[in-house]
């Protein structure tokens, strides 16, 4: 729980926020992001999971509420819901597959992970419009729509998860044995979802919760985990050399032998070299 040296006293023209993740360093990287595009604003504390969100904020009342969805105990949506008529909900989010359609409805907004600086601009934007707007007319922050939008999240967001449980590859595999090769990824870059095609793939790397996506055109992170999406690609040409490490075979430009029975494989007209485990070299013997 860390509190920012909260001031009971503050003036009402400053603005003040309260930020909420269980991942540090985002967190870290959204307060520093803040600084820059609004510096007026006052953050008064930092939140570790849901359950400190609410504590915190019942401590020091603030007018922003920056929650990333999927936190240990309660989720950021279900924060929501209970702060939803007492502050301006900002939710933080990587899984922009059940959130961005209902977010753009109007009644909230979100950014997406990793941040983008623009897309806090315009963030920002609307938060001071909507707080202007709040002090003139004496109105709270949220309303029946803000509502009706959140519980369709927690609906969605059931969906996801039980979509992408443990046991949901295992089941497809054994009920739809002919079942298609993943064609393509979506991804955030920037403010934009991209559809990547999956042919396009140079390969991907597992990093904390997220797995890098590499292409041909960028690069980018999401929140599906590298097995399972090894699970749901061609066998042909999409190979894991390594535990963090799945890479497209059609993208080797060749194989160097390291020490303690290692490799490193370098690809076609890049820069990046990929390890290969001890476990994963026998693939490469024959080449």
């Amino acid at each position: 729980m860390d509190l920012m040296n909260a001031n009971p006293g503050r003036t009402a023209a400053a603005p003040t926020a309260l930020i909420a993740d269980d991942e540090p360093l985002l967190r870290e990287s959204l307060a520093r992001a803040l600084a820059v595009v609004w510096p007026e604003l006052k953050l008064l504390a930092q939140a570790r999971n849901g359950r400190e969100a609410l504590e915190m904020f019942e401590q020091l009342q603030p007018d922003i509420v920056f929650l990333d969805i999927h936190m240990p105990g309660l989720s950021g949506i279900e924060v929501g819901r209970q702060l939803s008529r007492r502050a301006q909900i900002v939710f933080v989010t990587a899984y922009e597959q059940y959130a961005v359609q209902a977010f753009e409805q109007g009644a909230l907004d979100y950014l997406i992970k990793p941040l983008e600086d623009t897309r806090l601009s315009d963030t920002v934007e609307r938060l001071k419009a909507r707080l202007s707007e709040r002090r003139q007319q004496g109105t709270g922050p949220a309303d029946e729509a803000m509502e009706a939008v959140l519980s369709k999240l927690l609906e969605r967001m059931g969906q996801v998860q039980l979509q992408s449980s443990p046991q949901a590859p295992q089941a497809i595999s054994n009920t739809t044995p002919t079942k298609p090769y993943l064609q393509w990824i979506r991804a955030s870059v920037g403010a934009s979802l991209k559809l990547i095609p999956v042919e396009e793939i140079l390969y991907l790397r597992s990093d904390e919760k997220y797995t890098l996506v590499a292409w041909t055109e960028g690069e980018a992170l999401i929140r599906t985990p590298i097995r399972e999406l090894l699970e749901q690609m061609d066998p042909a040409f999409f190979v894991q050399v390594h535990r963090s490490v799945v890479v497209n075979l059609r993208a080797i430009s060749h194989v160097t032998r390291g020490p303690n029975e290692t490799a490193d494989v370098h690809l076609k007209g890049r820069s990046e070299v990929l390890p290969v485990s001890r476990s994963y070299l026998h693939l490469f013997r024959q080449m």
